[in-house]
């Protein structure tokens, strides 16, 4: 089996080809990177010496895929990951529309072509903003949890956010291109007799992300933490109180191994929530006493504006995942921010590498 991985050289497209990799039998691992990122030399050097076969190439450019051979599988892990993209002040809504959207169509032209299936890796922010700033939420003393004397709204439960729940706009510029990435990788799997798969991500993290304060925000925070950078609290009174799920990568790996190896279920399901669930939340408040104890004490700025795109909390209820793949995440919480926070103190250059 060849597979080829898009934007591999990045954090989680060089952990998907090394657990690929490392447990599938038989299997040549392919990839293409632009090589824009920060940091993403360094995986290609790491990657080269794995055997794996790169190719220099920006999805956003159609011939840029001529060179690349056929494949059985695609994993499309080239994306823009910041929810602010578009908005930021940095970067533009063409820029983001380019970036996730329209190379996603030249992803999928290419599978088109090659008969290959595809793996698309969307995001837990496809889900509608207004619903769910609107979730039934209270503040504890560190973080927000559900009133439990409020009724919640359909497709949230105790195990958190399902695929039901409400993707209506607005979404973000970025949450929009990844929900019509999705329609349109359904489509061409109708059309042309595709497998297609649609994982929706938790906020992955572990060890040597390219962590920023607009994505990544777990390696971002420790390392930050570890090296004394500035660290505000923003939104929502500037407590802290948003919740987040990590996912570790080598955990997503094995729910796409199940998928590209495994007989095809039955049914029509091809959308799963992958996240770390209930067990592997935690706010921002909560994440910074972890590093007060783990690094010792740092004081965190507070600033209450609110931030376009910003929810106080994203919980993945992965119970569909669960039921017909049997997945469930196995790196807890504790172990994955353990996991960065020693990969922080071997590499106190980490920030200025990841352009942070």
């Amino acid at each position: 089996m060849k597979v080829l991985i898009t934007g591999i050289c990045g954090f989680v497209g060089s952990s998907l080809a090394r657990e690929i990799l490392s447990r599938v039998s038989g299997v040549a691992v392919l990839g293409v990177d632009s090589l824009v990122r920060p940091g993403s030399e360094m995986n290609r050097t790491a990657l080269r010496e794995l055997g794996i076969g790169l190719f220099h190439g920006d999805v956003r450019c159609s011939s840029d895929f001529e060179q690349l051979p056929a494949v059985d599988w695609v994993i499309d892990a080239a994306a823009s990951p910041s929810v602010l993209i578009g908005a930021d002040g940095r970067t533009t809504s063409r820029q983001a529309i380019e970036h996730n959207l329209l190379g996603s169509v030249n992803v999928l032209e290419y599978c088109k072509a090659r008969r290959a299936g595809i793996v698309l890796l969307s995001s837990s922010r496809v889900y509608s903003i207004p619903h769910l700033q609107a979730l039934p939420l209270k503040e504890s003393a560190d973080s927000f949890v559900f009133d439990e004397e409020r009724p919640r709204p359909p497709g949230v439960s105790s195990a958190g956010v399902s695929e039901s729940f409400s993707t209506g706009a607005p979404i973000s510029l970025y949450g929009a291109t990844k929900l019509a990435s999705e329609a349109l990788a359904l489509e061409y799997g109708y059309a042309y007799d595709l497998p297609v798969w649609i994982n929706r991500c938790g906020v992955l993290a572990g060890a040597g992300q390219f962590g920023t304060a607009e994505q990544g925000i777990f390696s971002f925070w420790i390392h930050a933490h570890a090296q004394k950078r500035p660290l505000r609290f923003c939104g929502f009174g500037g407590r802290g109180l948003q919740v987040r799920d990590a996912l570790h990568p080598r955990d997503l790996a094995t729910m796409v191994i199940r998928q590209i190896c495994g007989p095809r279920p039955a049914g029509n399901t091809r959308i799963f929530n992958v996240g770390g669930g209930l067990c592997g939340s935690v706010s921002l408040a909560q994440l910074a006493t972890w590093s007060n104890c783990r690094f010792g004490e740092h004081p965190v700025g507070c600033d209450d504006s609110p931030r376009i795109y910003d929810v106080p909390w994203i919980v993945m209820d992965s119970s569909e995942a669960q039921s017909i793949f049997g997945w469930t995440p196995q790196t807890a919480l504790g172990q994955i921010l353990e996991e960065v926070a020693c990969h922080a103190e071997a590499h106190p250059e980490w920030l200025r590498i990841a352009g942070a």
